[in-house]
């Protein structure tokens, strides 16, 4: 029986004992007047009896007017005579003969009754695992299940972390490996990383691999609505850890209950801090938890305490990054183990074609795709599955069935043409894989370029052309059509605020010079500062928006002069694809037929030819 099957019973029992005794002490009785003997025969002479009751010494009955009465009789042969004379009913029971135990029971029942139910909820407060109130109790579960276990084969993509981990679990299996050379076994590991990265399926590895008890719990289990419930739940986890030692306690989500102490307007969540300092106490306090390896999972490090991550807690942070090509093509293979493949799905060219993704997003295309083979009734899922999974979760869903008008149709295609035309007339930008102008998503079309190589670091030309190739669409609107639409609205909006941190952040303007401009803004409740500080002057202030202005502006400069340059080309594209509806990179290099000579001709968003901004981002 489990511990809520046990709950129930228990409380169902407490129930019943409650109803069977309200039910013996609420039994109706009936008010009855006591009288003398006397008065009883006087009322019986007057034939004012109607029926009376004979238990021993003790006469009950009922008057005509239906009063109750009851007396004491002497042991009097003529009071039968008499009752029989006047018609009296006469009914007759043995005398009440009740053990003395009985009598006590009855009378001290209630006492024991309430005494017990308060000592057994006096246990429940101080202790014992599964019980009715047992608030203070770890809710960590011990992962036991060894038929659906995940092992480091199935994680991939990340595998610096995974030798981070493999250490500490060859540590726990053969300590004297590590201890003969004076070393100690980490007190901590954080995993860190963006969302979908595979914090928590490491985990869940680690639990595969070890031969080891592992108590798995997050980090919102702590906190309850009781006051000091969380406190008590850390220390009863690590209890557990202790008793399972050598063992491994996962909390997932830590940043819930370890965020920066001394937060809030006003004054802070005490309950929250209270169990961060017990968690720090049993981390590294007076007494020792040696055997018990703490992991925890966050994608939020900058809001964590500093106490928590110093060295003696935490004393390793294991960054799980996103994984680059290899990565996830690798990632790529494990998710499509139980997937029947047709011989032309090429995972190099998935991966290649989609940067930035994280593990659970190669997961989700890897599902799509898989969802849409199905669809169509395919027995295997080929490239163009793949392909339509890709741009599903990169662009959004095809909105085939939105109407739009011809006019508003046109607008599009040359506003897209603009972009694609530009991206690729200026050299050093990424290629261009796929422009639409059929809806997806919250836009009306979409341009897609896809990087050659992993990008982490970005020069100032690219960036530069990064802005040239956003006003793209906005200069064709305004060659072509002769008039604005709203279309522009998020190009503008990005090229903007890319032209700023060009100016602000990164130091790439040479009117400014390398310095940072304005704080960044602060989150609230993390005991920092609130209020976002203007660290410059007005006249400082008007030179970067005099500045911005002139990289944005003389981008759009430049993306004009480049669609001036190719106007018969960007018709011709935009009719095309009015007429398609979708160009890939390879049809739009066709139809531009110069190659990548054609680049070469054209300048650079920083070449005298074309001035940019001299002080640009």
């Amino acid at each position: 029986m489990n511990p809520l099957q046990k709950n129930i019973a228990l409380w169902l029992v407490i129930s019943l004992i409650f109803v069977m005794v309200y039910h013996l002490f609420n039994q109706p009785k009936t008010a009855q007047t006591e009288i003398i003997y006397s008065e009883f025969l006087s009322y019986v002479d007057k034939t004012q009896v109607t029926e009376v009751t004979i238990q021993g010494d003790n006469i009950s009955g009922r008057l005509t007017n239906g009063t109750a009465f009851k007396t004491y009789a002497p042991r009097d042969a003529g009071a039968i005579t008499l009752l029989k004379e006047r018609g009296v009913r006469i009914s007759a029971k043995p005398v009440d003969d009740s053990p003395w135990y009985m009598t006590l029971l009855v009378s001290w029942l209630p006492m024991l009754l309430l005494i017990g139910v308060w000592i057994f909820f006096m246990r429940q407060m101080q202790g014992g695992g599964g019980k009715a109130m047992a608030f203070g109790k770890s809710r960590a579960r011990l992962v036991t299940d060894k038929s659906k276990k995940v092992t480091f084969a199935d994680v991939a993509g990340i595998e610096e972390a995974k030798a981070e981990l493999q250490e500490v679990i060859d540590f726990l299996r053969d300590p004297k490996k590590y201890t003969k050379l004076g070393g100690r076994i980490p007190r901590g590991l954080l995993l860190v990383g963006q969302p979908g990265t595979g914090k928590t399926l490491l985990a869940r590895a680690i639990a595969g691999e070890a031969d080891v008890p592992f108590l798995s719990i997050s980090g919102s289990d702590f906190v309850e609505m009781f006051v000091g419930v969380g406190a008590s739940r850390v220390r009863d986890l690590f209890t557990q850890g202790k008793k399972n030692a050598p063992c491994i306690i996962f909390i997932d989500e830590i940043d819930a209950v370890g965020r920066h102490r001394g937060a809030g307007l006003g004054g802070g969540h005490d309950e929250r801090e209270q169990t961060l300092n017990q968690l720090l106490v049993e981390m590294d306090g007076f007494e020792s938890n040696e055997g018990v390896i703490l992991v925890s999972a966050t994608n939020r490090p900058d809001v964590l305490d500093p106490a928590l991550l110093r060295p003696g807690r935490f004393d390793r942070q294991v960054v799980v990054p996103l994984p680059d090509v290899k990565g996830r093509e690798k990632i790529l293979e494990v998710h499509a183990r139980k997937t029947p493949l047709a011989e032309d799905v090429d995972f190099a060219v998935i991966a290649r074609g989609t940067p930035g993704f994280s593990g659970a997003d190669i997961e989700n295309l890897v599902n799509e795709s898989a969802l849409y083979a199905a669809r169509f009734d395919k027995e295997k899922v080929n490239m163009s599955d793949f392909e339509y999974a890709k741009d599903k979760v990169m662009m959004g869903v095809e909105r085939k069935s939105m109407v739009i008008s011809d006019a508003e149709k046109r607008n599009t295609a040359y506003h897209e043409t603009g972009h694609a035309l530009v991206a690729r007339m200026l050299p050093g930008t990424d290629p261009i894989h796929k422009v639409t102008i059929i809806p997806r998503g919250r836009a009306l079309g979409l341009t897609q370029q896809l990087p050659v190589d992993e990008k982490h670091t970005y020069p100032r030309e690219y960036l530069l052309n990064s802005i040239v190739i956003l006003l793209g669409g906005r200069a064709a609107e305004e060659l072509i059509l002769k008039d604005f639409t709203t279309g522009a609205g998020n190009d503008i909006e990005r090229a903007t605020a890319l032209a700023r941190k060009m100016v602000c952040e990164w130091g790439m303007s040479d009117e400014m010079g390398p310095l940072s401009y304005g704080k960044k803004e602060e989150q609230i409740f993390l005991g920092r500062e609130f209020a976002t500080h203007k660290d410059y002057s007005e006249e400082t202030a008007r030179k970067i928006d005099k500045e911005v202005s002139r990289i944005v502006m003389k981008s759009y400069e430049s993306a004009k002069q480049i669609l001036s340059d190719h106007l018969d080309l960007l018709n011709r594209i935009a009719e095309e694809l009015l007429d398609k509806e979708v160009l890939n990179g390879a049809e739009l290099d066709a139809m531009i037929g110069y190659g990548d000579t054609l680049r070469q001709d054209v300048p650079s968003a920083q070449d005298d030819a074309n001035p940019l901004p001299d002080a640009s981002a």
